[in-house]
């Protein structure tokens, strides 16, 4: 029955992996739960239990269509980015109203569903090289290693530098070199499930602290009737809406192919020929959950980074994915509990992670220029501009234009010349 409902193997996994998996996903990307009500509150009329609320069922409806119909070990959620940029570039910099900013992402979302029946979003990923596939992969490990520093205020903000080194020596960035060390300890001796077990003992070393703060324990769920279906469609065909619907889709689709490609790659998931299996299914969970949020009224919903935290601790089929589900059902009622767990206790997680990630860069053949230098530009791209998708853009230009460049034009496939113009005139003109 799991076989055929998850596409679990027995062979290489067990239940109880895969439920420890999913809880550990859940707890490195539950922080949504608490970013995305501050961050939508600031609109008016968007309240923030309503908003939580929503954000919950859009994790829910996701991440049960991705174990039922992609069968794979990833948790979805409204997206960090887009939601920034719903709340920051549409509503408060283009003036439009939130509902105006919905009615983009339901657009948006029935837009992927037909793309995803077309399997050009399949296409897509297929037209990726090895080499960027495995550069991809690595990328995103530094990426979400730098969320982790950040998370904890082990790198902070310097007008100066960009970057520099927070005050480890006392609160949060302090509990995460203390969380660190402790999920560091567990790993090294082998300890199942001990990426989990960290979260929780650093989260509780923080209570002393006073950075773990409890504010009960039980609340029903806020009701979101206020947002939901809230569409505005006089002006769906306006250049603006164009705009915005079109970078919401840009965003979304690199930033998805990005981590199924990275987290496959990882958790040796890629088949011989370099694909991904059940990939068009992953997809169409993904543009489901976005058109579904839009109605419940937030923001993108997307496949989630910190999914490679389950992965890393076993996860392997939709069986994990169906546990990071049933997390966020559980978190609509005790929701106060699971916001105690502050981010320094998390980032430690998200930071080793990261270091297991970089292991498929070892497949990247250095000596080989051509190759070894798009691949670089895309791992270095990721973190320095915050972005998994602008890495895959940029990684693939260069790709493209130095194979040309050095006459190499039989590893240039055709939708590699039609994804690399496309890419460039997207620089160019948003």
């Amino acid at each position: 029955m799991l076989k055929k409902l998850f596409g679990f193997d027995p062979t290489t996994t067990t239940v109880r992996t895969e439920l420890l998996a999913g809880l550990t996903t859940f707890l490195t990307m539950s922080y949504i739960l608490a970013v995305n009500p501050a961050m939508f509150s600031q609109l008016e009329g968007m309240t923030a239990g309503a908003v939580f609320t929503a954000t919950a069922l859009a994790a829910i409806v996701g991440t049960l269509a991705m174990a039922f119909i992609g069968k794979l070990p990833f948790g979805l959620a409204p997206g960090m980015g887009l939601n920034a940029f719903f709340v920051y570039t549409v509503c408060m910099g283009m003036g439009y109203s939130w509902q105006f900013a919905l009615t983009a992402v339901f657009i948006e979302g029935i837009i992927f569903i037909i793309l995803t029946l077309t399997n050009l979003r399949e296409a897509i990923v297929n037209a990726i090289p090895t080499s960027l596939k495995n550069a991809i992969g690595a990328g995103i490990g530094l990426f979400i290693a730098f969320i982790g520093l950040q998370n904890a205020g082990i790198v902070v903000n310097n007008d100066a530098t960009l970057v520099s080194l927070g005050d480890i020596t006392s609160g949060s960035p302090l509990l995460g070199i203390i969380g660190i060390l402790i999920t560091g300890f567990l790993v090294v001796k082998n300890v199942r499930g001990g990426l989990l077990i960290g979260i929780l003992i650093t989260a509780i070393i923080g209570i002393p602290m006073g950075i773990t703060e409890f504010n009960g324990i039980v609340s029903s769920p806020h009701s979101v009737s206020d947002i939901f279906c809230q569409f505005e469609w006089e002006n769906i065909f306006t250049l603006d809406m164009l705009v915005v619907v079109f970078t919401f889709m840009f965003i979304d689709m690199f930033d998805t192919i990005g981590t199924l490609v990275g987290v496959c790659t990882k958790a040796n998931m890629i088949d011989k020929d370099g694909k991904i299996p059940r990939v068009k299914e992953a997809f169409m969970a993904d543009a489901l959950a976005t058109t579904v949020g839009a109605c419940l009224g937030t923001s993108t919903t997307t496949t989630y980074v910190e999914s490679a935290s389950g992965v890393a601790q076993g996860g392997r089929s939709g069986l994990t994915a169906f546990a990071v589900a049933v997390c966020f059902v559980i978190s609509l009622f005790f929701s106060p509990l699971f916001l105690a767990i502050p981010a320094a206790a998390t980032a430690p997680v998200l930071i080793i992670v990261g270091l297991f990630m970089m292991s498929p860069i070892k497949n990247i053949p250095f000596d080989e220029y051509t190759e070894s230098i798009p691949a670089f530009i895309t791992i270095i791209m990721m973190p320095f501009v915050y972005s998994i998708s602008d890495g895959i853009l940029m990684g693939m230009i260069s790709y493209v234009l130095l194979n040309m460049v050095c006459m190499k034009f039989n590893r240039i496939t055709p939708a590699m010349y039609i994804l690399a113009t496309l890419f460039i005139l997207k620089y160019i003109f948003i």
